[in-house]
């Protein structure tokens, strides 16, 4: 070092100043990591949801195993089933398209209903989408759809009754896949059932899956959750109300069912084992569905629709 040369760096007594004036802000932060960020609240609340927590809660720690918490939101990916349910009025908290996506009617009028009913409108990278849809075909749009709100088993009388209408109820038996759910919520829009009943264990829940093949009917139709079957369907017993089994072991033709035009509640089975012995021994009545000897079952959703429309002949009739 040249004598009199003097050392760079920080003086005694500036207290770091100049080193750190030195050091720079860092990199210029993201629009939505301002202060200022009008939509700040509702994209945190948004990622919180995405994480299964609740917006107003504390964040609740992943399940084992990958799976989802009962209070996780759900998604339902692709164009035509997007813009189906908008449509159809399901409830939804945000729609997220993919950056630079190639507009269509469909995505045009996916944005529309969006905007008129203030749902969030996040531009995301296609990644995020295969994601949040967990790689399903998604065709650049995704609707978010909260944790489905399960009525009491109870509640499904009370509409009625408050309708002063004959209670019709449908209730699932290891009934597990959401689009079967699906199907016979559509049917039982259809037919004028009153709601769902659902048990709390073995059984599929309101997902993405159960919204899309109900075209909509899950927005108007009421599903309830017991914690067990046998217990929820005593406590309709309880009201006066009676239970009616679908088995294709019965010897009683559905035509030839007596109760239909009764308080009623239709138990329908899983495709392979039919309905469980508890919940056999729990009905008053079971009946079959005439058949070909070529068809050895029916799917449970085609049982339950066809089922529902003989109830409401029966009614009519």
């Amino acid at each position: 070092m040249a004598e009199g040369r003097k050392r760079q760096g920080a003086t005694r007594g500036t207290g770091g100043k100049v080193r750190s004036s030195l050091q720079g802000r860092g990199p210029t932060p993201k629009a939505e990591d301002r202060h200022w960020y009008k939509d700040k609240a509702r994209a945190e609340r948004i990622s919180r949801e995405e994480r299964g927590g609740s917006s107003s809660g504390p964040r609740r720690a992943p399940a084992r195993g990958g799976r989802k918490s009962e209070d996780a939101p759900e998604y339902i990916g692709g164009r035509n089933p997007v813009v189906e349910a908008l449509r159809a009025g399901v409830p939804a908290s945000a729609l997220y398209v993919a950056s630079r996506i190639e507009n269509d009617d469909r995505v045009r009028e996916s944005i529309k209903i969006a905007a008129g009913k203030g749902i969030a409108l996040l531009e995301v990278d296609r990644g995020k989408l295969d994601r949040l849809t967990d790689g399903g075909v998604h065709q650049g749009v995704a609707l978010q759809i909260p944790a489905y709100e399960y009525a009491h088993p109870l509640d499904l009388v009370h509409d009625a009754r408050d309708a002063a209408e004959v209670p019709l109820i449908v209730a699932l038996d290891s009934v597990t896949d959401p689009r079967n759910l699906g199907a016979i919520a559509r049917s039982a829009a259809a037919f004028g059932a009153h709601g769902l009943l659902l048990p709390g264990r073995r059984s599929a829940g309101v997902t993405a899956g159960a919204w899309k093949t109900s075209a909509g009917a899950l927005a108007t139709l009421p599903v309830a959750r017991g914690t067990n079957l046998t217990q929820a369907l005593q406590l309709y017993r309880d009201e006066g109300i009676f239970i009616v089994g679908l088995d294709g072991e019965s010897q009683v033709d559905i035509g030839d069912m007596t109760l239909a035009t009764e308080p009623i509640v239709v138990v329908v089975g899983s495709e392979g084992k039919g309905l469980s012995r508890l919940v056999r021994e729990a009905c008053d009545q079971v009946v079959r569905i005439p058949m070909g000897a070529a068809a050895e079952s029916l799917n449970a959703g085609v049982a339950a629709g066809i089922a529902l429309y003989e109830v409401s002949r029966l009614r009519r009739g």
